[in-house]
Parts: C-alpha cells; sequence; structure tokens
C-alpha cells in the first residue's frame, strides 16, 4: 500500500467552509496554482509565511507519493495602487519613483522574491509565469467573456457583469458576501459613469495618455485586469479545472471570488475543488503593517536591524518559528517567540545529528518501545494528513527526538527495536524534517565563527585540566556559562550548547 493511500489528507475548504477529504482529480496527480507577488517592492514576512505554507503542502503531498504541477504567478502589470479599477498601476508607479524601466522594476524584484524565497529554503515551483507574458491569452478570454455575455465595452474598457452573473451563479460563495451587501459598501470610482453597477470589475482597461505599460486589444491600446491574470495562467497550465488554489487571506475577497467569475464565465466549469488560504502575521498583538512600523523585511531580521529585535535571526529560526502554528491561524511574531524558536530549533537539529550517526546493533526488541515508535511513525503522517498541521507535527518529532538522546545516552538501544521499525524511525524522523518541514542546519558564517571560538576555548579548557590547572577550567567554563555556552563533559570529549 503506497503512503498517499495509507495515511489518507483532509484538509479545510474555504469554498465549501468544511474540512473535506483531499480527492485529486487525477488519483496520482495534484494541480495547485497559488497567487504569487506584484513584483514592486521587497517582499515582507507577511508574503513568506503564505508561500511557506504552501511550499509545506507541496512538500508533504510530493513526500507521500503525488506527483504535483505547482504553478505560482508573477504579477508584472495590471496591478493598480489600492487593488482599485483606477489609478496608476503598482509597477509604473515604483518605476517612476526609482527611475527604472518597468521591466527593470519587475526583474530586479523578481530577482529578490527568490532570493528570499531560497533563504527560507522554499523549493522552486514547477511553473512560474509571469502577466505580461500571456497578453495574448488574457485578451482571448476577454472575448470570451463578451461573447457569452457575462462581460461589456465601454470606451475601451471592458467590465465583468457581476450583477448578470449573480442571477445564476452566486457570485459571493467563497467570501459568503451577499451581493445586496456588496452594491450597498462598493466603492464610488471614477469609472462608477462607465459601470453598469459599481461591483461590476475591470477585465481590460483602457490606457490613459500617461500609461506606460500597453498594448493592442480589440477595444483600443490597454492592459489586463489583475483579476484576469490569475484565471488565465491557472487554467492555461493546469485545466479549466483544477485540484488546489491557495493565497493569503485577504485575497479571499476580490481576488479569489472574480477569479471565479471568470473561470465560470468563460468555461462554464468550477475552476478548483479545494481553495485553501493562510492567515495573516501579527506583532506584539498588532496587524503587522508598514504604517505602524512594526513590518519586517527578511534582511532587517537576519541583521536584527529593527527596533522590535535585540538581535538577528537565522532563515530557518524564523522557518521553524513559523511551523509552530497551523497555517490558517494567526502567528503572532515577537522577540521573546523568536528566542524560544531558536531553542526549539536547536533542540530539533541536535537530534538530528544524533541520527544521522546511529548504527543499528541488534539486540532484545523491546514490544512496548516497538509500539511506541510505530505509533509516532503513523502520527508523523496522521498530523500531517490533518490540514497540513505543522505544529503537531512537530511535537512528534519533539517526542523521537527525546528517544534520539536516550539512545545516545545509553538509556535505550537501537536493538531493541526490529531492524524494520528502526529504518522506518530514521527515514521518516530525517524526512520529515528536511523533506516535509524544510529545514536544514544553519550554515552561517557567524555561526561558524562563533562555533570555532568556542571550540578553541573547549581545548584551552582541556590542556588546563590535563595541566592540573583547574582554575582555568573553571573559569573557561563559568564564563562560557555566563555568556550563555553550557559545556557537557563527556566519554567522548566535551560538547556545548548555546541557550
Amino acid at each position: 500500500m503506497s503512503l498517499k493511500e495509507k495515511y489518507p489528507i483532509s484538509l479545510y475548504n474555504t469554498l465549501s467552509g468544511q474540512r473535506e477529504k483531499f480527492e485529486p482529480l487525477n488519483a496520482d496527480s495534484v494541480g495547485m496554482y497559488v497567487c504569487g507577488p506584484t513584483v514592486y517592492s521587497d517582499v515582507h514576512l507577511g508574503n513568506v509565511r503564505t508561500f511557506m505554507s504552501f511550499d509545506i503542502v507541496y512538500r508533504y503531498l510530493m513526500y507521500v507519493g503525488y506527483k504535483v504541477r505547482y504553478v505560482r504567478n508573477i504579477t508584472d502589470v495590471g496591478h493598480l495602487v489600492d487593488d482599485a479599477d483606477e489609478g496608476e498601476d503598482k509597477i509604473a508607479k515604483k518605476a517612476r519613483i526609482e527611475k527604472l524601466e518597468p521591466m527593470e522594476l519587475v526583474k530586479k524584484y523578481t530577482s529578490g522574491f527568490h532570493k528570499v524565497l531560497d533563504d527560507f529554503n522554499v523549493l522552486p515551483v514547477s511553473i512560474e509565469p509571469c502577466a505580461t507574458g500571456h497578453i495574448v491569452e488574457q485578451i482571448d478570454m476577454v472575448k470570451e467573456l463578451i461573447e457569452n455575455g457575462w462581460a461589456y465595452e465601454v470606451n475601451g474598457s471592458v467590465y465583468f457583469d457581476v450583477a448578470k452573473y449573480d442571477k445564476s451563479h452566486s457570485y459571493g460563495r467563497l467570501s459568503k458576501r451577499k451581493i445586496e451587501e456588496l452594491m450597498e459598501s462598493g466603492r464610488t470610482l471614477d469609472s462608477q459613469d462607465e459601470k453598469k453597477n459599481k461591483i461590476d470589475f475591470a477585465i481590460w482597461k483602457k490606457a490613459s495618455p500617461s500609461h506606460i505599460m500597453r498594448w493592442n486589444s480589440p477595444w483600443g491600446e490597454g492592459f489586463p485586469g489583475w483579476h484576469l491574470e490569475c484565471t488565465v495562467m491557472s487554467t492555461k497550465y493546469l485545466g479549466e479545472s483544477f485540484d488546489i488554489h491557495g493565497g493569503g487571506m485577504d485575497l479571499v475577497f476580490p481576488h479569489h471570488e472574480c477569479e471565479i467569475a471568470q473561470s465560470v464565465g468563460a468555461t462554464g466549469k468550477d475552476p478548483v475543488k479545494y481553495w485553501m488560504h493562510a492567515n495573516m502575521l501579527t506583532v506584539n498583538g498588532q496587524k503587522m503593517s508598514k504604517s505602524l512600523g512594526n513590518s519586517f523585511l527578511p534582511e532587517e531580521l537576519f541583521a536584527g536591524d529593527h527596533e522590535l529585535l535585540d538581535r538577528g535571526f537565522g532563515p530557518m529560526v524564523v522557518r521553524f518559528f513559523m511551523l509552530q502554528s497551523h497555517y490558517s491561524s494567526t502567528l503572532d511574531f515577537s522577540n521573546e517567540a523568536l528566542i524560544a524558536a531558536e531553542k526549539g530549533y536547536k533542540r530539533l537539529m541536535e537530534g538530528f545529528k544524533i541520527s544521522k550517526n546511529l548504527e543499528y546493533t541488534k539486540g532484545q526488541v523491546n514490544n512496548d518501545l516497538e509500539a511506541s515508535v510505530n505509533q509516532m511513525i503513523d502520527s508523523l503522517f496522521a498530523n500531517m494528513g490533518d490540514d497540513f498541521n505543522t505544529a503537531k507535527t512537530l511535537a512528534v518529532l519533539f517526542e523521537i527526538t527525546t528517544l534520539m538522546n536516550n539512545i545516545k545516552a545509553g538509556n535505550n538501544k537501537t536493538g531493541e527495536l526490529s531492524k524494520e521499525t528502526f529504518e522506518l524511525l530514521i527515514q521518516h524522523y530525517q524526512g520529515f524534517i528536511l523533506d516535509v518541514l524544510g529545514l536544514r542546519e544553519e550554515t552561517e558564517s557567524n555561526n561558524d565563527l562563533t562555533n570555532g571560538v568556542i571550540e578553541m576555548l573547549i581545548q584551552v579548557r582541556m590542556d588546563a585540566k590535563a595541566a592540573k590547572n583547574y582554575a582555568l577550567s573553571d573559569k573557561i567554563r563559568d564564563d562560557l556559562k555566563a555568556l550563555g555556552v553550557t559545556l557537557k563533559d563527556g566519554k567522548e570529549g566535551t560538547e556545548f550548547s548555546i541557550d
């Protein structure tokens, strides 16, 4: 029996508002689309959490045996300021401020985006299309929507007729909103005179004379609407219906709601079986926001160059910190939480190091331990299969870490397990740490330098003990302890841990 058959997956579907068993449209393959960044600024930690959450989904689906095509777009045109249908394109505006051509800006921030994801050990996706590379397909879909009666053209712009669509297809079913309430609360925009209703959204916009990014179309020179690009690129690479669509909770409305309407309007089919959304980061109980001065760029976090941080933290510590909470839960970011996460990360990686050096020695099998270990292995899969619950999965990994420490200390022996169970334990303990959770050992040069200095002091202490200079030996131990470095003398030498 394969892993995906033995350990079924359930997930929360935003569309149904319920937990559902995961059954992909094709038994062995999964199509997943996640909304990527609008590349006009540096990626912030809130973005990182979303992409890390779906990196975990991607990793686990592959770990249990699915073939996954993961598509994540780059928005390089059409996303207007304030997510509106009027105003300046975010990329064009930032390009003007930085005195760059728009595509120079796109290249700059796309490269930065990839660098940050690599720092956090986020896997590359299968396909990463950009909006400007799919203008022809977007124009074709606008034509289809007009021909099918769901869109109308006014003065060179094309709008989706939400009220007409709602009569037969229930606009708002993803976000659980009523069209009557939307009609009352909708913003009055400069283009209101063009629209039949204020909640209609642009799928193609006429370019003003000052608009830099523009393309020829049957309706004149213009550019695609922000919502349209994801519909076009997801269906192009994954088909008219696919398995998972993800993004941040802030995209549920209007972006994802509009995607559904466009897809149904163009193809007559529901585009996505399971909609998944990652929650936001808060800082000391407040929403992370540039205006509040509590937002973090990854570089500030690594360097500790932020007024809310006492010092810097490595990417894997931050990744571990984010894994301690379920992707759909609000996660509160603080200096104290990162310090605690650092201790947990180091403890887990110490267990990982021990596991790499363990060899199986045949002995008398302890049936109770054998049953306990098999239960731990099953729990790893059960927790990840429970809507990708990384927090509960980490708890099991720490149980196994305790066992690793007991084996190293001689309290347990590898031979107390059958060879099959021992090999499964090592395989999945290491596999969940590396391949599922995407953690790796930190290799920053500063850490290497610190470790090197400590190792040198340990050697000086050993030489002092050999020379019976116990006063110096004790002073080195005590001074290191005062700095947060604990020495542990053992049969195989002296080890250290940094508190």
